[in-house]
């Protein structure tokens, strides 16, 4: 059982590994984001495409402080709202989709890959060439890629489960808040990810965030879910 003091503090590291993660994205593209303290992470500038341009990192951050340090006069401002405290909609904004943060305890059984999960072989991307391989079978988008060559560095792994020596499943691992944060999850890739995470950071519990179909797969994965954040999209 999770004490109420226990999951703000879940809440809170959860919100900062996020950040880092998306602080870590944008530098790669060339921005210079800020930290407010301990209180909130913002960009003055556009982030990349699907990263959010603020996340909120405590409760109670007002919506003024947030709105004033981002770029609301052009198209496609996001904030994270991770405590799902906030209301933008008077600045412009609505709801764009509500989220679980999700948790699992370092050390907890590692769930077993079924079906063709099973025989997957997972590694690290190590290079910029399997990095474009892993980001392909992520989201074939075409045009400038997402994930630079930059990010291949400390604290952040990406995992590849192959089949066949083709990427069919993957997420990024991202160490920042004093926990392990998972995100761009694909394929069946669950168990994987988790071994290799546990290999690689023992000591560490498994943060993140999923919705809908997504967050019940991560629950059957043992993970369970800590609290609700909210992203908002300008409407301008």
């Amino acid at each position: 059982m999770i004490t109420d003091g226990t999951r703000t503090t879940l809440l809170r590291r959860a919100a900062m590994n996020n950040a880092a993660w998306c602080d870590a994205v944008c530098r790669a593209h060339g921005t210079a984001p800020q930290y407010d303290g301990e209180r909130l992470w913002f960009s003055t500038r556009r982030t990349p495409p699907v990263y959010p341009d603020a996340v909120t990192l405590e409760p109670t951050v007002s919506a003024g402080s947030v709105v004033r340090g981002v770029d609301i006069a052009s198209p496609g401002c996001s904030v994270k709202d991770s405590f799902a405290d906030l209301d933008l909609a008077g600045d412009g904004f609505e709801v764009l989709f509500e989220a679980q943060w999700i948790h699992r305890p370092a050390g907890d059984p590692l769930p077993e890959a079924e079906g063709e999960a099973a025989g997957l072989e997972w590694s690290e991307v190590a290079d910029a060439e399997e990095l474009a391989a892993w980001e392909a079978a992520f989201d074939d988008h075409g045009g400038d890629r997402l994930f630079r060559p930059a990010l291949l560095r400390d604290g952040i792994v990406f995992l590849a489960g192959r089949a066949g020596g083709r990427i069919v499943a993957g997420a990024v691992a991202s160490t920042g808040g004093g926990v392990v944060g998972v995100s761009n999850l694909f394929g069946a890739a669950w168990a994987g990810v988790l071994a290799a995470v546990a290999d690689r950071w023992p000591e560490l519990d498994v943060v993140g965030y999923e919705h809908g179909e997504d967050l019940e797969a991560a629950v059957r994965a043992g993970f369970t879910a800590i609290g609700p954040l909210r992203v908002w999209l300008s409407a301008r």
